[in-house]
């Protein structure tokens, strides 16, 4: 399909890129900016979601590599999740391909809701390992492709989802768990973007140009998730959360 865009949009998508990027690598949600952005420059919907992936790997692979030098994460550790949520994406990104996301669209606020509520009221969440409410095997290969799939057929949130879930039904510390969900999120955008790809489903130049803006602000946020903690990385899911239900309610 043929866009056309002039530089100054193009710009602009690249500026909001770079701080969804940063968004992303402390909590998640970049998505809820760089969509409407691309959605208010008239790129169809679909093409939007593949170009998001695009641009979106790219602060993944930058927040990724910071949080494996610094330590907060072993990628052997977590291979079978970052296996499972990659095939995950690959459902999802081919069923938001064939069908209209309603029905999640519906489902996302509510769950966004019960997340920042519970990462408000927890007063110790992350800060300390917990006993694990699930097992390593049914996190790594029930919860991980299910949050791919989500990944593949909407997005926003993703990291999120992946971090918490981590600290709520594994007991991971917080920084742990987020560093983790920097991976997987990463596993489930190559997987994704693979069948956008493949759909013809991708802006190349658009995409490109805000992979720059992306892979600038990861690289920030995730230096500042790593000297702040769990300090920095809970309120900012709960104000994450709580723009993101906004916006969701007011459609």
């Amino acid at each position: 399909m043929d866009v056309s865009l002039s530089i100054e949009v193009i710009l602009m998508l690249t500026a909001v890129a770079a701080l969804a990027g940063f968004i992303d690598a402390i909590a998640g949600g970049g998505g809820l900016l760089t969509i409407p952005a691309m959605l208010l420059a008239n790129i169809p919907p679909v093409l939007t979601l593949g170009t998001n992936k695009l641009q979106a790997a790219s602060g993944a692979l930058a927040a990724s590599i910071t949080m494996i030098r610094k330590g907060v994460v072993k990628p052997k550790n977590i291979k079978t999740a970052i296996i499972a949520a990659f095939i995950g994406s690959i459902f999802g990104s081919i069923a938001v391909q064939l069908s209209p996301p309603d029905l999640l669209e519906k489902l996302i606020p509510f769950l966004i809701a019960a997340i920042g509520i519970y990462t408000l009221f927890a007063p110790k969440l992350g800060e300390v390992e917990a006993a694990p409410r699930i097992s390593e095997g049914a996190w790594q290969k029930i919860a991980a492709p299910l949050i791919g799939f989500y990944d593949g057929y909407m997005g926003p949130g993703t990291g999120m989802f992946f971090a918490l879930g981590n600290v709520a039904l594994r007991g991971r510390k917080i920084i742990e768990a987020t560093g983790a969900a920097k991976v997987l999120n990463l596993s489930t955008n190559i997987g994704s973007l693979i069948f956008f790809i493949l759909g013809g489903n991708v802006l190349w130049t658009v995409g490109l140009a805000m992979m720059v803006g992306q892979t600038i602000g990861a690289y920030f946020g995730s230096h500042m998730v790593v000297k702040g903690g769990s300090r920095l990385i809970r309120p900012m899911i709960v104000l994450v959360c709580l723009v993101m239900v906004t916006k969701y309610v007011l459609g």
